[in-house]
């Protein structure tokens, strides 16, 4: 996991300043080495966290044998060995999966990209060609930025702040993003906050060349559903996912593995064990009656891991929001950043590589609301569904609060989906702020508005990138941290999207795939618990004094620079200690934390 950066404009060697500033901003994502490398109109910077090959052989920016060509790769080629097989014709001076890239390069060209697996954002700059071809993996793990600077510059770089800290850009605010902010609660995975600098979107590469810049999408989910039975489904979902987690086992370091007690980080810890010997676990709890640390403690008994838990610990939320929050870059209102943050810094204590369980809610089903969609779609027309037995359904299901009267008047379970779930400010209430204008994403797909195959295809590459890549990229970097994400290795993960819906959820249970093919791996109480998150109420934060007077102090001065984009009138309508309250105090804080460039 690294850093990467790069200017490309003539007499680049005049940019040697420009381009140490850029890779000092991102010092967090790669502690261990810093290094740059020039041609006539290229500078490329790197920062390392030394995983793979830690010898010189491994450092970036990385020649080819030509040096016509240079990479810098910020991510994990899984199953490089493999594809390094396939490429012997190279003359290959270390082990690291990035001359793997330059080895399928000078063969393939920019047709590689179809055949590399991983989380990656690279860029590999042609000498002879003078260009630059840059690509940024499927899922959006890894994040890819990019400008034109005052004088005509290609600018890119992993962090908008490294983008920033080149002095080439005054950025400008992009109110299409800030809708999609206020909206949904992150910024759209197809922009950036600022409409002046922006982002390769995940599946999609980039090439520069004679000033112009040229963008296509180079993979598409698959949009059809097999036909397989649960049986066959069980033996290909523990094949595939046993290689999935055996390939992201590959490391110069120790791999542990974030385990929460759900289901998922279960079941990627208990197929790691069948890999190592010993591993070391790492878990998050709340000292309170729901806290998931018992469940997490059961695993880690029950597999002989080194568990390490790591125990809330009473901190003044307004220091740990200040502290925090730059990171981030844009605003971002997922409250679960915060112990994400502690997590990620306490496991940086003893790893450097560390497995998760994200996205087996969007691959199985496994979030509440898609059992009320499946709910909506089976037992009511949508056109007769503000009916007075309407709410008769969710009486019981009291953690889908959203469900109303007023939010089940959509065309669709998608338009509900789209319309009622982790939505925040309504568009009356975002034009109330100030905010006219609205973005609307296009999918590699086209959605069916009946498909609950299609919702979770939806929040693949609008949710997962924009939101819980970035939450995950964010906080493990600012610990200098790599996250890997078995569940998305690109095998197991096209499997889980083309599974039918029936082995997924019904009416009674959720990720149906996942609990019959894992079931033997758990113990009998991780078998029978509920999904469940950190547990955190964003109202008995605003209990807190010190978080009260932080938000006071920038919601309640209207010469604070979030109301140079937001009305102040308006924005004291929403302060009511609230979810809604918290995404404008983390929209204010974005602005205090960069308003030296607003």
């Amino acid at each position: 996991m690294c850093g990467i950066a790069g200017i490309f404009a003539n007499n680049a060697r005049n940019y040697q300043s420009e381009i140490q500033k850029m890779t000092d901003a991102m010092e967090h994502r790669g502690p261990d080495a810093s290094d740059h490398e020039f041609y006539d109109n290229a500078a490329l910077g790197h920062r390392r966290l030394s995983i793979i090959d830690l010898s010189e052989n491994g450092k970036q920016p990385m020649f080819s044998n030509t040096k016509r060509e240079c990479i810098v790769l910020n991510g994990e080629i899984y199953g490089y060995q493999t594809i390094k097989n396939q490429y012997l014709e190279y003359p290959y001076r270390g082990s690291s999966d990035t001359e793997v890239i330059l080895a399928m390069y000078q063969r393939k060209q920019e047709n590689l990209i179809h055949d590399l697996p991983g989380m990656f954002a690279f860029a590999i700059w042609d000498e002879e060609k003078q260009q630059l071809f840059c690509a940024r993996d499927r899922f959006g793990e890894k994040p890819f930025f990019y400008a034109i600077g005052k004088n005509n510059e290609f600018i890119f770089a992993s962090e908008i702040k490294s983008i920033l800290a080149s002095g080439l850009i005054q950025p400008q605010v992009n109110n299409e993003a800030l809708s999609h902010y206020l909206q949904y609660g992150y910024v759209n995975t197809y922009q950036s906050i600022y409409k002046n600098i922006h982002t390769l979107p995940p599946a999609h590469q980039l090439t520069w060349k004679d000033g112009n810049v040229n963008i296509s999408r180079y993979y598409n989910l698959p949009s059809k559903d097999r036909s397989i039975s649960l049986s066959d489904a069980k033996e290909e979902f523990i094949y595939l996912l046993k290689n999935a987690v055996k390939k992201q086992l590959i490391a110069d370091v120790e791999v542990g593995s974030f385990l929460s007690g759900g289901l998922d980080s279960s079941s990627i810890v208990a197929l790691v064990s069948e890999f190592l010997p010993q591993q070391t676990t790492i878990s998050f709890g709340y000292d309170h009656e729901d806290s998931e640390l018992k469940y997490a403690k059961e695993i880690a008994e029950k597999y002989k891991t080194n568990h390490i838990e790591i125990h809330e610990k009473k901190q003044d939320l307004a220091t740990s929001l200040l502290k925090v929050s730059p990171f981030l870059d844009e605003p971002f209102a997922d409250k679960s950043y915060l112990p994400h943050y502690e997590i990620c810094k306490s496991a940086r204590k003893n790893l450097t590589v560390v497995l998760s369980g994200d996205v087996g809610d969007e691959l199985f089903g496994g979030y509440n609301f898609y059992r009320t969609e499946n709910q909506l779609r089976k037992h009511f027309s949508y056109k007769n569904i503000v009916t007075q037995f309407g709410l008769k359904l969710y009486k019981n299901l009291k953690q889908l609060s959203y469900v109303s009267q007023k939010n089940l008047e959509h065309a669709s379970i998608l338009d509900f989906h789209q319309n009622s779930v982790r939505n925040f400010f309504n568009e009356n209430e975002r034009k109330s702020l100030g905010i006219s204008s609205n973005y609307q994403q296009s999918y590699s797909f086209t959605p069916r508005p009946d498909s609950l195959n299609d919702i979770m295809r939806v929040d693949l590459e609008k949710y997962v990138p924009g939101n819980m890549m970035v939450k995950s990229d964010r906080m493990a970097m600012a610990n200098s941290l790599e996250v890997r994400t078995p569940f998305l290795d690109i095998d197991f993960a096209e499997f889980c999207i083309q599974l039918p819906e029936q082995l997924k959820l019904n009416n009674e249970q959720d990720k149906i795939i996942l609990r019959e093919s894992m079931n033997s791996y758990w113990t009998d109480t991780i078998r029978n618990r509920h999904k469940q998150g950190f547990g955190m109420s964003v109202n008995d934060w605003f209990k807190e004094e010190n978080l009260m007077n932080l938000s006071n102090d920038l919601l309640k001065n209207p010469n604070q620079k979030v109301f140079n984009f937001i009305d102040f009138n308006s924005t004291q309508k929403f302060l009511n200690k609230d979810q809604k309250h918290w995404n404008l105090l983390q929209l204010a804080l974005w602005a205090h934390n960069n308003q030296s460039f607003l």
